[in-house]
């Protein structure tokens, strides 16, 4: 794993991030919602000169059944080059890939054969429980210093408090929980930073009983889930803020910063608002001038529930004859430029100009799905497709984006009961203006998946989601 020079995806810049050669490869996680079957690490050929574009080209089952793979990431990005705790020499080279049941984080190498990851380690339950206090991990980040994994669960199946877990880049053993005074913080979904500035930012979900059957609709009108964000000494490992978005905005999920170093600000999405079903997008950024100035959060981008038959609505929407775009993710171009909100509810993946963060600007939309539409993709006129773009994937270079249609096993059936079926789209970019085209050469769905859902994809060579830098 050891390199003599530093491994040549790393850049430490987003402009020469921007630069970097066009992926060849993704890798997707799939599940089996009935968990009798293994889940899969599956892969796809991203390259148009390629026979096999837009393809299955490779696929990696796991050894058991029941994990529900969720989020995954790379072990080692460009953070190494950051010269607070440089590691130049790791690779970019294994998928860290938690099982967000069965707490079960597997480790795969991606070489020597990239279209088939072989499975290296498997860390147990019990070992991430007694070495962290953790369980249920969900999100995974390469750090300068080592892996972060965030865990909504505690030991034993405990409530909580969730929070996050560090890996050794290099053993993948369990270091321990970062969190040295975690303060008033209890719930946890993403992490991610701004590294230069020895900031984290944590945001909030629920615990594992909050989630892992469907949406409570008596915890989500009793206001019970996440609806704030929580900033870190990043060095100290000490919670300094927390952020209160209001509790009629529900579930906090996604956690994008700006890539550029010298920037302090970032956009966290808002899944509902219980007063009208709509879902938002917040800018975090300083009260004030100078690196001791206090967090405050503004709301930035609102997005209306649709109006819908009754008839065509899952149970838990019929009384309201509306259809919420529950945003579930959200992605930001490495530029800084372009933010892509998923609204997984309505079917629709909204692009917005934020080069003012203030005040974003809507430039693009590709509507795939939907609880009521059931939009068909170009590429198969006839098919009215299940779910919607969910987790939102962006290449390096920003002209191409990737989708996939589920969110979690029980929301999907809430949401979706007569099944959300699994496919996995690209949009084209217009790097100068906005807009989104969806590629009808690239449309892998249904038997292509072995009857597998799938969600969070990750690029060949890293992605936007996937690294953070150090210089400008």
């Amino acid at each position: 794993m050891t390199r003599w020079t530093p491994d040549p995806s790393f850049y430490p810049s987003p402009r020469e991030a921007a630069t970097a050669p066009a992926e060849k490869l993704a890798y997707v996680a799939a599940f089996d919602r009935a968990a009798q079957r293994p889940d899969a690490i599956v892969v796809l050929d991203t390259d148009p000169e390629s026979a096999d574009y837009g393809r299955v080209v490779g696929w990696t089952d796991l050894p058991h059944t029941g994990d529900e793979l969720h989020h995954f990431g790379w072990n080692a990005c460009s953070s190494a080059l950051c010269p607070t705790a440089p590691h130049p020499h790791v690779e970019r080279r294994y998928l860290i890939v938690p099982g967000l049941r069965s707490s079960r984080i597997h480790v795969f190498d991606t070489r020597p054969d990239p279209r088939t990851p072989q499975l290296v380690k498997v860390i147990g339950a019990q070992e991430l429980a007694e070495k962290s206090g953790y369980s249920r991990p969900h999100t995974v980040h390469c750090g300068p210093d080592g892996i972060y994994l965030s865990a909504l669960g505690g030991v034993d199946g405990a409530e909580g408090p969730g929070g996050i877990a560090v890996l050794d880049h290099t053993t993948f053993a369990v270091r321990g929980a970062w969190e040295a005074d975690r303060g008033p913080q209890f719930l946890a979904y993403d992490v991610w930073w701004h590294l230069t500035q020895d900031v984290l930012v944590t945001s909030e979900w629920g615990t594992p009983s909050m989630i892992e059957d469907g949406i409570v609709g008596e915890l989500l009108l009793g206001r019970k889930y996440g609806h704030a964000i929580h900033f870190w000494d990043l060095a100290k490992r000490r919670h300094v803020q927390r952020v209160d978005l209001g509790d009629q905005y529900q579930m906090a999920l996604e956690l994008r910063p700006a890539h550029d170093p010298t920037r302090s600000y970032g956009f966290v999405g808002v899944v509902i608002s219980v007063e009208d079903l709509s879902a938002s997008v917040w800018l975090w950024h300083r009260d004030g001038a100078g690196a001791d100035a206090p967090w405050t959060v503004t709301r930035v981008i609102d997005i209306p529930a649709e109006p819908a038959d009754p008839a065509d609505l899952p149970d838990l929407l019929k009384p309201f004859g509306a259809v919420p775009p529950l945003v579930t993710d959200i992605d930001l171009s490495v530029d800084d430029r372009f933010l892509y909100v998923s609204c997984w509810g309505t079917g629709e993946l909204r692009q917005y100009d934020v080069s003012d963060p203030f005040h974003p600007v809507l430039v693009g939309s590709v509507r795939l799905g939907g609880i009521a539409a059931r939009t068909a993709h170009p590429a198969a006129p006839d098919e009215p497709l299940a779910g919607g773009p969910q987790m939102v994937e962006i290449s390096r270079d920003g002209r191409r984006v990737y989708v996939s249609n589920s969110l979690y096993g029980s929301w999907d059936d809430q949401f979706y009961p007569d099944g959300v079926g699994a496919w996995l789209a690209k949009l084209d970019v217009d790097p100068e203006r906005g807009g989104l085209t969806p590629d009808v050469r690239f449309f892998p769905r249904g038997a292509e998946f072995r009857g597998l859902r799938v969600h969070q994809t990750r690029l060949q060579g890293g992605d936007a989601s996937s690294d953070s830098y150090c210089f400008p």
